[in-house]
């Protein structure tokens, strides 16, 4: 059995990235005596990636799990949360058929941090967690995810840390000059006439390094247009009602659609270092994303319960053990034809300077600066249309649902030809446009007006959200010569990080609408029309299909805005800054216990947190127009963090690790903003009370967490290991709904400019509280074919299994379900790997969990999730390893995502048949090559 033994030198090499000056400063009788020790490991591409994972792995002081890309822009999958959600312990949630939010052991992308280079970044939603689809996989050099920390980390996340990290050019052997091209498209065709189905995606990369290895440079451009489609089913909910004394449900509504997306992503990442001598190094780097997703969705949103037809008793079928009606026709029906239009733009940028000095051969200092700022517009249309305006006008339909088998939803059937232009027009055909300013605007506030609410024919959300983080860490570090401990470092960092949402929205109503004189609906102009979208995966069959944003760019719509009267948008406007100051002391181990080496660190941090959060108290006055005060809150608080790593070699391959930490993770600014609604009802609530007050909480605090880690890991080749280990963390401080009583003496009720006797208010707000425990296990193996025979060269097997548990309640003792927790999450890759050939199958699987989706004007919803098992595969030939030196450089690859075509499937309550989304993304391909020059 061959053992990897590498020497101090390789082991720099392999897990930091060193740069080649450090290599010089090695003497050089030394390096000849440690590579005497060191086996030659000739394995390059993939394979390559997998053993310099495991070194990363093997050699951290805490316990990691890594990505690594053998080349620049060759990280083993397209996407980054891909890569990163087939790690052990780890999981991803798909967005719109692509792997976005991140799960590490059971907590959502909301209780983990994610830095690049070391260093926090910015978020382009409203809350902490960062979506992956925000940065390209191809200028990323690899991947660390710390699930226990060390003080010197600069983040803090009960889940753990999730470090990006671009290329070192000193780093690197040679000049790298490469481009990469990519092809891709999806086997569901265009669900939308105007769509894509097919994109590209271009890297072009350059490294290099001059003056003898002094100084280095990396360059890295992308560019991407890749397309996605999706057929789902959405339902608007399930109301209950009672009849002869049992409960029974029926579908209240659906809204399903075809979705259309295409992301376009350019991006530019540059990094310069510099060692001009043995004691100085200096690292920069740049990275600049220019990031636009532009979705279509078509659809026709069909109310049954919730409508205003007439069930017919004679159509209906009852699933008898839940009384869930599974079948029925509603006569009388309109339904609301959309063609919608959603883009999300955002632009990023981050900026990062290091520099490390060695005083002394002892004594090293470091000074890291950084920038990091995103800002996201989002522009949502949504454009109604159908045979009439408002409730009793045009023609009206009979329809009906049957639920298919399988959680895919409903099937309908219908009367009416929804791709006929001359029946089905531009314009609202259901009562939504209940706004007293929109009312007012086109006189239809008087009291039974034949039009009133009637004048909604779209609608428009346009939030806009900003975040930007500045930190600087100083810190030094210093060698002992002892038998325990190697070095002590210490440091103190400042970040200053602000966050803001501005939240708007438009009523849209033609602009041609006049009482009396012009009170129908628009015929849609030949200009505009698309053609039509096809809904047989609901039974709807065909739908007219327009350019609904044109429209809306020439002039057809009026605008009126929906704050003046809605104080949502109030309550979802605010700006956070937060100021963190933190001061760490570490001791790294580095002795003997029984003849066995036992390595690690143990440390202190504390942090020390100023906040300061902006925003409004609204409330609607007389004439129901909104009206704001400034609202302004302050608050701070402070944590002690301990941390305990340890490794024991018990001997070359054998290793126990374990690790104790304290961590926090920070309230969502979603919910601990100073904006407020406060509201006087007619009549009291169960509480007695007269006043309401709902929004944010700015006296919110962390999440606390204990958390323990014992691993046993064995490194039996230099391809190989396996690990089990157990996990457990005591969660304390975490945060929950809750109704409170607040003092509103004095304040005056908008809506009667008089103060109330009652002056007592209930609060809805987020509070911290309850906790409970968190614990399981993992177990991971790669495992070399070679082991069995030398005739399965090239073979390998990668796969993980983890097992989660749970038993946290909230403040009132009520049992509560982590966000995100999957009870069980199991990865596998099967891959081949020899003489220019590669192929490559893997398949992560996850059971059911809650997860956060977008609800309506982009407020963020938790709803249970069903589990999933999705399969990829890859083959690639690599041209010169294959032996053709005339195309030595040339590779190329084939990529099948989402083979099985698994769906995202959630649900409204416990029933497993009220579908509230089945999302089917279908299959994507991609076919890409490469050349290194």
């Amino acid at each position: 059995m061959s053992t990897f033994k590498p020497s101090m030198l390789t082991l720099a090499l392999v897990t930091a990235g060193l740069s080649n000056h450090a290599i010089a400063a090695q003497n050089e009788e030394s390096v000849k005596n440690d590579q005497k020790k060191v086996e030659v490991v000739e394995v390059r591409g993939f394979r390559a990636s997998v053993v310099k994972s495991i070194n990363t792995k093997r050699f951290s002081s805490e316990v990691v799990e890594s990505i690594s890309a053998e080349d620049i822009g060759k990280l083993p999958d397209s996407s980054i949360a891909e890569s990163i959600a087939r790690l052990p312990g780890l999981t991803s949630q798909r967005l719109d058929g692509r792997s976005n939010k991140v799960t590490v052991r059971g907590f959502s992308e909301n209780e983990g941090a994610t830095t690049l280079n070391g260093r926090e970044q910015v978020s382009i939603n409203d809350n902490r967690g960062v979506e992956f689809d925000l940065y390209p996989s191809e200028i990323m050099s690899g991947v660390t995810v710390y699930k226990t920390p060390s003080a010197n980390l600069e983040a803090e996340g009960i889940a753990g840390v999730i470090d990006m990290q671009t290329v070192r050019p000193l780093s690197m052997d040679e000049r790298v000059l490469q481009v990469n091209a990519l092809y891709e498209k999806s086997d569901l065709g265009k669900l939308n006439p105007d769509a894509d189905d097919s994109g590209v995606r271009g890297t072009f990369s350059y490294i290099d390094q001059f003056a003898d290895d002094k100084y280095g440079v990396a360059l890295a451009l992308t560019t991407s247009s890749s397309p996605n489609q999706e057929k789902r089913w959405n339902s608007w909910g399930y109301p209950e009602f009672e009849e002869n004394g049992k409960k029974y449900s029926i579908l209240g509504g659906a809204k399903p659609f075809v979705r259309s997306t295409t992301l376009e992503r350019d991006s530019v990442m540059f990094v310069f270092e510099a060692a001009p001598n043995e004691q100085l190094s200096m690292v920069f780097d740049a990275l600049y994303i220019d990031f636009k997703e532009d979705k279509i969705l078509r659809g026709i949103e069909i109310p049954f319960a919730w409508g205003q037809g007439q069930l017919n008793p004679q159509s209906v079928s009852i699933d008898e053990a839940s009384g869930f009606i599974t079948s029925a026709i509603t006569e009388g029906q309109r339904a609301v034809v959309r063609n919608d239009y959603e883009s999300k733009d955002a632009e990023m940028q981050a900026f990062g300077f290091n520099a490390t000095y060695e005083l002394t051969e002892a004594t090293t200092i470091e000074v890291d600066l950084s920038h990091s700022s995103v800002e996201n517009k989002i522009w949502s249309l949504e454009s109604y249309s159908g045979t009439g305006r408002g409730d009793l006008r045009g023609a009206a339909d009979n329809i009906g649902y049957t639920f298919n088998d399988g959680n895919t939803g409903a099937q309908f059937t219908h009367e009416l030809d929804y791709s006929d232009y001359d029946l089905i027009k531009v314009g609202g055909p259901l009562s939504w446009g209940s706004s007293t300013a929109l009312n007012e605007k086109y006189g239809t506030n008087v009291q039974d007006h034949p039009f009133q609410n009637t004048l909604q024919d779209g609608f428009i959300n346009a939030p806009v959200l900003e975040d930007e983080i500045n930190a600087l860490k100083l810190a030094a570090k210093h060698a002992l010569d002892n038998d325990y401990i190697s070095s002590v470092e210490a440091g103190v960092s400042y970040k200053d990080r602000e966050k803001s949402k501005v939240s708007e929205g438009y009523f849209m109503t033609l602009k041609d609408f006049s009482y009396p004189d012009n009170t129908g609906l628009l015929t849609v102009p030949d200009q505009y029309r698309l053609g039509t979208a096809n809904l047989d995966f609901i039974g709807m069959g065909d739908m007219i299909a327009y350019d609904s944003r044109a429209m809306v760019a020439d002039g057809y719509f009026s605008l009126l805005a929906e704050s003046l009267t809605d104080t949502s948008h109030a309550a979802r406007t605010w700006s956070v800054s937060e100021e963190v100051t933190a001061a760490f002391v570490q001791a790294n181990i580095d002795m003997e216990v029984a003849d066995m080496p036992l390595k690690g660190n143990a440390g202190l941090r504390y942090v020390k947190t100023e906040v300061e959060t902006k925003g409004a108290k609204a409330g609607v006055d007389s004439s129901g127009q909104v009206v704001l005060e400034d609202s302004r809150e302050n608050h701070d608080y402070s944590h002690v963090l301990p941390s305990l790593n340890l490794s024991l070699s018990i001997d070359d391959e054998q290793m126990l690790r374990f690790g104790y930490a304290k961590t926090i993770s920070r309230p969502k600014m979603s919910e601990m903003n100073s904006s407020i609604i406060r509201s006087y009802r007619d009549v009291p609530d169960d509480n007695g009370n007269f006043w309401e007050i709902t929004g944010g909480n700015p006296k919110l605090e962390p999440k606390e967490a204990d958390g323990f880690d014992l691993t046993y890991e064995n490194y039996y080749h230099s391809e190989g290991y396996f690990s089990v280990g157990a996990f457990y963390k005591d969660l304390n401080n975490w945060i929950f709904d809750a109704n409170t009583e607040e003092d509103l003496t004095g304040v005056v009720n908008p809506k009667t400019g008089l103060v109330p006797e009652n002056p007592t208010a209930t609060r809805k707000l987020k509070v911290n509280g309850g906790g409970g425990n968190l614990w399981g296990y993992e177990a991971a193996v790669t495992f070399p074919f070679t082991l069995i025979h030398s005739s399965l060269e090239g073979f390998g097997l990668i796969a993980s299994h983890t097992r989660i548990h749970q038993d946290v309640e909230d403040h009132n003792g009520e049992e509560f379900k982590l966000p995100g927790l999957s009870e069980k999450v199991q990865s596998l890759t099967f891959f081949y790997e020899n003489n220019g050939f590669q192929f490559r199958t893997s398949m992560r699987k996850r059971s059911d969990f809650k997860g956060d989706v977008y609800g309506t004007g982009f407020k963020t919803e938790q709803v249970d999730i069903l589990g999933e098992t999705i399969w990829d595969a890859q083959i690639g030939y690599d041209f010169g390893e294959a032996g053709f030196k005339s195309l030595e450089g040339l590779a190329v690859t084939l990529q099948a995502q989402n083979i099985t075509e698994e769906p995202f499937t959630s649900l409204s309550g416990d029933n497993h048949l009220q579908i509230r989304d089945y999302q089917d993304y279908g299959r994507v391909f991609l076919l890409g090559a490469s050349y290194k020059f």
